[in-house]
């Protein structure tokens, strides 16, 4: 093993095991690693391969095959590992002072080996409170202390237990987070729990786990497991529901099995009550209950006595328009009319049509008369946008429903909300349990107005909410169609409206020069050949905002696609590298994202505890190594290495995490890779992100093809068909 020359054993398979003495090179992204082993005769051996989390002193066991390099000599390949924690004294002190375990640095790692010696691994797992045995080490420290032992364990278990199925570090970490320290027995147990409750983790494998682990292939257990995965990537395409039959051939795609023994499982599940049955349509028992509770509410709002005191509904619309300076439309008349008048109300329009005006006048018109009103949207940036209009706070619907953490339909609060109106803005965002939740929620008698663009993205989570309830008639419907904006944004509404028609006429062509200028029209198409001059445009504008002295919150890139080659992933490491290059002392690598002070990042999970939700934006600040502090605007919170999973970096985000948001200017690479994906209301929704400017960045033929033919977003569900039995039937071909 300590060859220094060509060997004729290069290649041959070695197995050598050691004590990590030195790490000369780790990737957080890929999990790769060189490093020095100090093997049992006290000879160095130089190992490399994918060992995420490797950490000094810690024992490891690497089977491989020699190779040979020019510079380095001989070093083992690594194509499996184990890896225990560190059990004699050298090793024990070199991992306690690595800075791994958080609350001890090298002076705390030199005192506990030299008090517990050899017994140190025993005292950290089982008798941690005797680490106070040490002068200066509070029972704060030490309780500090036993969680990262623990949690390192625990990640380092489930590392290995994993590595052979290709699960990442980012994947490892929401695992150990869910699980702790029972992650082992969890997995071992029931792998399909990995699909189940950690995002990010593939029913693929846990299957190829469970399959490994010597489970049948068409044993009742993988089949139904199969099932309800199925069920599951239905919900992730937005169907809340799906046909028995079409239930059957997805599983059987998914599992290759035979149909009939997927329909065998299917009754069977129906059976037990692992999923549940509408009408014709099969549900996961979560969706089933969200439509069941939503549908219920809404029937009892619509049918309900109003508690709002009594309005002359003429005389106060009058008022409005004076306090306003300017009379109002005869459709805004009647949308200030229905939400007053009527308990279920729909208002739907595009931007520029109006919104804004009928927000504003209800809620002065209630206020007026005493009446208590509150006003919620999905995400804080639409909920910002909300308070603007109106003239006063809103809240996102979390914190108005004081939603259960860990839960997005359960609240912590079964008492009404204390309000005879309750407005909420960008309901096409509003997935089937958060709908069930904020429905459920009204006192009886109080109003309910749903404000939204029902030509947007459906939501990103399982329903088609607005959809349905226009669908079913049960809501009083305004829809706003006259365009009143007629000065900044006009040129953007147009181009909104030429999508929406599939008008595929090209926005006013745009230059390099232009763009390096300033000299941009309110909507400009630059054309890009290749995904090269995509970036280099994208790069420009980002550098023009830049130099304007811009919130750097007000400038997004809004991409349709997270891979390839002008995808997020890309666009977002060009962009960081071009704003927020690398600098001494300011690079933090967290679970595989390099986080820098002053980057733009997106929350990804919602994090109850830290207040703080998917679509959240906000800049990072300082860092200690452990932990990250980012200023989302209303506040500034310090995200744990753990949390740092949830979040991502934003100077690009998809299209569909914009929804809600509004920026002055924004940029959309339109590729023909992005095809798949585009369709008229995914470029709707992103033009319509924007206040000032918009630049289309791309291939004509691509802009032409998305433009070309509407491709239909209709989403099986049975909120529409629980409300109205005269409703088209959208599970049907």
């Amino acid at each position: 093993m300590t060859d220094t020359g060509q060997s004729s054993s290069d290649g041959a398979p070695v197995e050598t095991a050691g004590v990590v003495e030195k790490i000369v090179f780790t990737s957080e992204k890929t999990g790769y690693v060189i490093a020095e082993l100090r093997s049992a005769d006290g000879a160095l051996v130089t190992v490399k391969g994918v060992l995420p989390g490797l950490h000094c002193g810690e024992s490891v066991s690497v089977k491989g095959r020699r190779v040979f390099h020019p510079s380095y000599g001989m070093q083992v390949e690594g194509e499996s590992f184990s890896v225990r924690m560190p059990a004699g004294v050298e090793a024990m002190r070199k991992f306690l002072a690595s800075g791994l375990v958080s609350g001890v640095g090298k002076g705390y790692a030199e005192k506990i080996v030299a008090r517990f010696g050899a017994d140190t691994a025993r005292v950290l797992s089982e008798e941690s409170g005797r680490l106070k045995e040490i002068p200066g080490l509070g029972e704060k420290r030490a309780a500090k202390i036993k969680a990262a032992w623990d949690e390192q364990r625990a990640l380092r278990e489930v590392m290995m237990f994993l590595q052979t199925y290709g699960v990442g570090v980012r994947r490892c970490m929401r695992i150990v987070k869910t699980y702790g320290s029972l992650a082992p027995k969890m997995l071992k147990e029931d792998p399909y729990t990995l699909a189940r409750d950690i995002d990010g983790v593939g029913f693929r494998t846990a299957d190829q786990i469970a399959l490994n682990m010597g489970l049948a292939s068409d044993s009742p257990r993988r089949l139904e497991a199969g099932i309800v995965h199925a069920l599951t990537e239905a919900a992730q395409e937005g169907h809340t529901a799906l046909a028995p039959a079409e239930l059957a051939r997805r599983t059987c795609r998914l599992l290759t099995c035979n149909l009939d023994k997927a329909h065998a499982a299917l009754r069977g599940c129906l059976t037990s009550g692992v999923v549940r049955l509408y009408g014709d349509y099969v549900q996961l028992p979560q969706y089933f209950k969200a439509e069941e509770k939503a549908a219920k509410a809404l029937r009892e709002i619509a049918g309900g006595h109003s508690i709002l005191p009594p309005i002359q509904i003429p005389a106060a619309i009058e008022w409005a328009e004076r306090r306003a300076g300017f009379s109002f439309a005869p459709e805004q008349r009647q949308a200030v009319a229905a939400a007053l008048e009527s308990r279920l109300a729909v208002l739907t329009g595009g931007p520029g049509t109006g919104k804004t005006t009928i927000l504003r006048a209800v809620v002065e018109i209630l206020k007026a008369k005493k009446a208590r009103v509150l006003l919620a949207s999905p995400t804080g940036r639409a909920a910002q946008r909300l308070s603007e209009a109106a003239g006063m706070e809103a809240a996102t619907l979390h914190r108005l429903l004081r939603v259960n953490p860990g839960s997005d339909s359960a609240r912590s609060d079964s008492g009404p909300l204390e309000a005879e109106m309750v407005i909420v803005d960008e309901v096409s965002m509003l997935d089937a349990p958060m709908a069930a939740t904020l429905f459920s929620a009204l006192a009886p008698g109080a109003h309910l107005l749903l404000v939204g663009d029902a030509d947007q993205l459906p939501s990103v989570g399982a329903g088609n909410v607005l959809a349905d309830v226009i669908a079913s008639g049960i809501a009083r419907l305004t829809r706003l169609s006259a365009v009143f904006r007629q000065k900044e944004g006009s040129a953007i509404v147009e181009a909104a409206s030429r999508i929406l028609k599939g008008d595929a006429t090209l926005p006013a062509p745009v230059a390099m020069l232009d763009i390096e200028s300033g000299r941009l029209p309110e909507v400009g198409f630059f054309h890009a050949g290749n995904a090269q001059e995509v970036e280099e445009a994208v790069l420009a504008a980002a550098r023009l905002s830049v130099r304007e002295g811009a919130d750097p919150l007000s400038f997004q890139v809004l991409a349709p696609m997270h891979k390839g080659r002008s995808g997020i992933t890309v666009l977002n490491a060009a962009l960081q590298e071009a704003l927020n290059p690398a600098r001494e002392g300011g690079l933090t690598d967290f679970a595989g994202d390099t986080f820098r002070e002053g980057d733009k990042v997106i929350c990804t999970r919602n994090n109850y505890e830290k207040n703080i939700f998917n679509g959240d934006m906000g800049i990072a600040g300082s860092s200690d190594g452990e932990n990250l502090n980012v200023d989302f605007g209303r506040e500034t919170v310090t995200l744990s290495r753990m949390e740092l999973a949830d979040l991502a970096p934003a100077y690009a985000i998809s299209i569909h995490k914009s929804q809600g948001s509004e920026f002055a200017d924004v940029v959309i690479p339109v590729m023909p890779e992005h095809l798949v994906l585009l369709r008229r209301n995914l470029l709707y929704t992103a033009v319509t992100r924007a206040r000032r400017s918009v630049l289309i960045v791309g291939s004509t033929d691509a802009w032409r093809g998305a433009l070309s033919s509407k491709r239909s977003d209709e989403r099986c569900t049975t909120l529409g068909m629980r409300l109205s039995r005269d409703v088209a039937d959208p599970c049907s071909d």
